[in-house]
């Protein structure tokens, strides 16, 4: 794959977050909250290893702040061997549903639950890997975790 994108093919990245599920009163209303984007663009390969070296470690800082002074950086062999590309996005679309059931007026009176159940997102407890030699603080992850 790294091979084909790094000839300037047009790739689409998307991202659709599950919000919640929406029960409705019939079958027919049943929905589920999302949000989602389509970006169109192309890959450009990240050349040489000062400018991979930094992407990789924009990449683990923004998931994992201040970890990168505390890991092991790749080597010269994992550099090698790792692609990174940049893209540039030349259009998107984005496409949403969110609030509650939209039910028939006729199916209002129906003795039956309607209504959404939210999808809660969070970082559970953390588990040790099991041949962990120190016995450090989750918190060592950063603050973008706890």
């Amino acid at each position: 794959m790294a091979k084909h994108l790094a000839g300037g093919t047009t790739v689409c990245v998307t991202v659709t977050p599950f919000d919640g599920l929406v029960l409705a009163r019939s079958a027919f209303h049943h929905s589920v909250n999302y949000r989602s984007v389509m970006a169109f663009g192309a890959a450009e390969p990240v050349d040489g290893a000062a400018a991979k070296m930094a992407s990789l470690e924009r990449f683990i800082e923004r998931l994992y702040p201040d970890r990168w002074q505390a890991i092991r950086q790749p080597d010269d062999a994992e550099l090698a061997r790792t692609s990174v590309f940049r893209l540039a996005f030349d259009e998107a679309v984005c496409q949403a549903r969110t609030g509650s059931p939209v039910d028939h007026d006729a199916d209002l009176s129906l003795q039956v639950w309607a209504g959404t159940v939210p999808v809660e997102r969070r970082f559970g407890v953390p588990v040790d890997a099991p041949d962990l030699n120190v016995h450090a603080s989750p918190g060592v992850v950063g603050d973008g975790l706890n």
